[in-house]
């Protein structure tokens, strides 16, 4: 069933005019509402964050009206494949288990991740052979410790329960350099934090595609005008103004895959 639902039981706007009808069209979103900045709920229930305005500037572009609705991510790709709306915008990873099940839009945004070091160093690079002597450090288990351990074995390397604990030690100069994502990194820099500053080159796990919006994979037609959407919202300057107010960064280039980066 197509998602730019006329005359349906969702939310449809209709005014007189003579004997006739004026009709707006509805487009069914989905999200978390609970990964803030990109999608949460605010104390007085209202849906905020960087997902959302970019699906109202997507519906604004198809000249739709957004009907959004929250759902729990474990069961996010059930609720959308169910029908229970039609677009998934919450910036899920685009992965290939996942496409066996959905269908993605092109990418709106890469998760990059990136070192943020002591300002003091007067770093400018990041690879093993600059950073060679340094203590560096991520919250234990994520992604970030796994490629510290995968391509800086030679450094110390310190690991945190919370990655808030790693901002901490970065604050009192007992480690030189963070690695995590940059978006968690830019969050806590723009905090008042003036200890750091980022350094080296952004770059992606191998394999990963960026965050994608969701769609069940019988809606081509829909997908298609998504896509042709956002690429409009991005070429008249939309997309950006919407990025600036929550990132002081890029976030839509494609940056390098961490092996072409160091090398492995």
């Amino acid at each position: 069933m197509f998602a730019l639902l006329k005359n349906s039981a969702f939310v449809v706007a209709a005014f007189g005019i003579g004997a006739g009808m004026v009709q707006a069209d509805t487009l069914r979103l989905g999200t978390e509402g609970a990964y803030a900045p990109f999608n949460s709920v605010s104390e007085s229930g209202e849906l905020h964050g960087f997902d959302i305005d970019i699906g109202n500037a997507i519906c604004a572009e198809l000249e739709t009206t957004c009907e959004w609705s929250t759902h729990d991510w474990g069961g996010i790709i059930p609720a959308l494949n169910s029908g229970k709306f039609d677009v998934l915008i919450a910036s899920m990873a685009i992965t290939e288990a996942r496409m066996e099940e959905v269908a993605f839009s092109d990418p709106y945004y890469f998760n990059t991740m990136r070192f943020a070091a002591l300002k003091d160093l007067g770093l400018e690079d990041a690879t093993p052979e600059t950073l060679s002597g340094m203590v560096l450090g991520t919250q234990a288990g994520g992604v970030a410790s796994k490629v510290l351990n995968q391509y800086f074995p030679d450094n110390d390397i310190k690991l945190y329960p919370k990655l808030g604990e790693a901002f901490l030690d970065m604050e009192s100069g007992r480690l030189d350099l963070v690695l995590e994502s940059k978006f968690a990194l830019g969050d806590w820099m723009a905090d008042g934090v003036d200890c750091c500053e980022f350094v080296g080159q952004d770059f992606l796990l191998d394999g990963t595609i960026g965050a994608g919006m969701a769609f069940r994979k019988d809606e081509t037609e829909l997908r298609d005008r998504v896509n042709t959407a956002l690429a409009s919202i991005i070429e008249n300057g939309t997309y950006d103004e919407i990025r600036a107010k929550y990132f002081d960064f890029e976030i839509r280039d494609k940056p390098i895959a961490v092996s072409e980066l160091f090398g492995q």
